[in-house]
């Protein structure tokens, strides 16, 4: 069931999603080799916690997790485990995956992130990601449906010769870190549920350098590529209200970086 949410909700809402941003801001200068995921993940718990909120993450789920970010690096897609054993290396790539809860709210979002200079192939795996995102986000306007998010993140990708993973999705967020319904980054046009006002949900498509098929490790949580090529992740919290559409999990930086498309996209009003 879709849980359509009020403006007063989506205020929450917006306040858990600054915190969850503000993450990105302390720890990207942080990406460097030699840095552990562990040490990483203690940025990100005490940028959460600094902010009276909790981190999402963090015992989420059976076996609960064990970090406050999911950590993953090169042919790691999701849900890697953050390690004092597991440090960066130069020419890695490493997704970092946060969430936060404020007031009983959540916001959500991931990055991927160069350590130094990498591969080109790896560079432009990183920038397609990024962008089939935007592909994709361009799609929610009145009159349309889900499936033609997904469709516009599956062509832009695979354009680009790269695969996208289909046994992980989007999803809706709000009082719960996952909700209805499930936001796919493939799909058919013109196809699944209509877009609406009220609806809050994470946009992360989720792109390989080669198959889309994966795998899970032995520790329950670390998602893999099957073919061990390298994977990238990008996830922003999107909110529909009737003024257009509100990325709200976006740093300032980001936001100077995409004031086009954020005008093209927040001007569209809705009703």
């Amino acid at each position: 069931m879709i849980i359509l949410k009020t403006e007063q909700e989506i205020a929450i809402i917006r306040e858990a999603c600054r915190i969850t941003a503000s993450v990105f801001t302390a720890i990207k200068p942080e990406i460097k080799a030699g840095i552990s995921t562990y040490e990483l993940d203690q940025i990100v718990y005490n940028t959460i916690v600094s902010q009276n909120a909790i981190p999402a993450f963090l015992n989420y789920g059976d076996p609960p997790f064990p970090g406050s970010a999911c950590i993953s690096i090169n042919e790691e897609v999701v849900h890697g485990i953050p390690s004092k054993n597991r440090c960066l290396k130069y020419g890695d790539i490493v997704s970092i995956d946060v969430g936060a809860e404020y007031n009983g709210y959540f916001g959500d979002a991931c990055r991927t992130f160069s350590v130094g200079d990498v591969n080109p192939r790896w560079k432009k795996l990183v920038e397609v990601t990024e962008q089939s995102f935007w592909q994709g986000i361009k799609q929610v306007k009145k009159g349309n449906r889900l499936g033609d998010i997904g469709h516009a993140v599956q062509t832009h990708c695979e354009n680009h010769g790269f695969g996208v993973i289909r046994d992980l999705t989007g999803h809706g967020i709000g009082a719960n870190l996952h909700e209805d319904p499930n936001l796919l980054n493939y799909g058919r046009a013109g196809r699944g549920i209509r877009l609406e006002v009220g609806m809050v949900m994470c946009l992360e498509p989720m792109i390989t350098e080669g198959s889309f098929h994966i795998q899970i490790m032995p520790d329950q949580w670390t998602i893999v590529t099957a073919d061990g090529k390298a994977a990238a992740h990008y996830e922003n919290t999107f909110a529909i209200t009737q003024e257009g559409v509100e990325i709200l999990t976006l740093t300032a930086s980001e936001r100077k970086q995409y004031a086009e498309e954020l005008t093209q996209i927040e001007n569209r009003a809705w009703a």
